[in-house]
């Protein structure tokens, strides 16, 4: 219903501008060109909403790999610790 008015009484506007935390001036001095030029302009393929002027660029494939080289690495210290197990164990059944 607010969108079909032509004007909105300012407790209205004051309670919408507090409700999604934008200032009323924003609502006031809106001009539906520059906001569309503004979108057009930001929002690309790479465009990611809350960038603080970072890059953010995640492969999945390459998380994919890197997971994987991740599982390798941890098997590897698995089979050596399995190795130096078993020269304690020989050892010590060497013993006695």
């Amino acid at each position: 219903m607010l969108e079909q008015k032509e004007t909105i009484d300012a407790s209205m506007l004051q309670q919408i501008s507090d409700a999604l935390k934008i200032p009323v001036e924003a609502f006031q001095n809106f001009d539906e060109e520059q906001a569309i030029n503004i979108i057009a302009n930001t929002f690309n393929d790479e465009a990611f909403i809350g960038n603080s002027g970072g890059s953010y660029h995640i492969n999945p494939v390459e998380k994919i790999i890197q997971l994987h080289e991740e599982k390798i690495a941890l098997y590897e210290r698995m089979l050596k610790e399995k190795d130096e197990m078993m020269q304690r164990l020989e050892r010590l059944i060497g013993e006695r």
